[in-house]
C-alpha cells in the first residue's frame, strides 16, 4: 500500500520588500538626483526650505536662553523633520512619474497614510522623549549646582577637564540619533510609495542600514556635514537650499535601495 504523497505547505511571502545592492558611491548619485528635483520644483523647495530654516532659528534661540533643552529640541527636529520632508518626497515622486508639481498635494500627501504614519510618530515620539530626558539627566549629573548659562556650556565644551561630560553627552546623543536615522532613513518614503504598514517600513529601514552599513554611514555623514555647513552661514541661511535638496535626495536614497514597486 503506497503512502500518500506529502505536499509541502505553501511558502508565505515575505512582508518586507526586496533590498537592492547599493554601491559605495550611491549617496553622491542621490544628491545629484535631488538637485534635479529641486530645480524642477523651486517653489516647493523654497516653501520647505523656509520651514526648516525656521526650525533652525528656534533652535538657536533655545540654545541662547535654555541650553539644557537644546538636545531635547534637536531630538524634536529629528522627529518633525522626516515628516516635514514627506512633502518633498511627494514632489520627487510626482517629478519621477511625470505628474505636474503641486504644493497643495505635497502638503496633504500624508492623509492617505494616517494609520502607518501615526504609529511611526508614536515610536519616534518615544525615542524623542527618552533622548530629551537623557540629556537633562546628563546636565543634572555634571552641573549639580544648577543648570548652566549658555556661556558656561560653551566654556564646558572646550574645557579639557570636562571631557567626560562631552564624551557622555555626545555618545548618548549619537545613540539616539542613530536609532532615529535607522528607523526613518527609508521608512517614510516607503510608506508614501507603497502604503506599507509602519512596522514593515521601520524594519525595512533598519535592515537597509544593517545590510549596507558603508553606503548608509556615508549618507548619514553627508547629511550631517551639509546641514552643519548650511547652519554655519549667517542666520543659517544655507538651510533654505540644503534642507529641501536633502529631502529630494532622500527620496532617491529610498529608490536606490528598493527601486520601483512592481506593477
Amino acid at each position: 500500500m503506497t503512502q500518500p504523497e506529502q505536499t509541502q505547505p505553501p511558502q508565505r511571502a515575505s512582508f518586507l520588500p526586496p533590498l537592492l545592492p547599493v554601491a559605495w558611491g550611491a549617496p553622491f548619485q542621490w544628491l545629484a538626483a535631488g538637485a534635479r528635483d529641486l530645480r524642477a520644483a523651486p517653489g516647493t523647495g523654497i516653501f520647505y526650505g523656509l520651514c526648516f530654516w525656521l526650525m533652525a532659528v528656534v533652535l538657536a534661540a533655545i540654545f541662547r536662553n535654555k541650553p539644557e533643552y537644546t538636545m531635547s529640541f534637536v531630538s524634536g527636529c529629528f522627529l518633525v523633520g522626516p515628516f516635514l520632508a514627506m512633502g518633498l518626497y511627494e514632489s520627487s515622486r510626482r517629478h519621477e512619474a511625470g505628474e505636474p508639481q503641486d504644493l497643495g498635494a505635497s502638503l496633504t500627501c500624508w492623509d492617505r497614510h494616517m494609520g502607518s504614519m501615526g504609529l511611526l510618530v508614536l515610536v519616534l515620539l518615544l525615542l524623542e522623549l527618552l533622548w530629551g530626558r537623557a540629556a537633562l539627566v546628563i546636565f543634572a549629573v555634571f552641573f549639580n549646582t544648577g543648570m548652566p548659562a549658555t556661556a558656561s556650556v560653551v566654556q564646558a565644551l572646550f574645557d579639557p577637564r570636562n571631557w567626560q561630560f562631552v564624551a557622555l553627552y555626545t555618545a548618548v546623543g549619537g545613540v539616539f540619533a542613530t536609532l532615529v536615522y535607522a528607523t526613518c532613513v527609508v521608512s517614510i518614503p516607503m510608506i508614501l510609495d507603497r502604503d506599507t504598514d509602519a512596522i514593515s517600513a521601520g524594519i525595512s529601514s533598519i535592515r537597509t542600514v544593517v545590510t549596507h552599513p558603508g553606503p548608509m554611514l556615508l549618507w548619514a555623514m553627508l547629511i550631517v556635514l551639509l546641514l552643519l555647513a548650511a547652519m554655519l552661514l549667517p542666520w543659517s541661511a544655507g538651510l533654505l537650499v540644503v534642507a529641501p535638496w536633502l529631502g529630494h535626495a532622500s527620496w532617491h536614497a529610498y529608490r536606490g535601495c528598493y527601486g520601483k514597486q512592481p506593477a
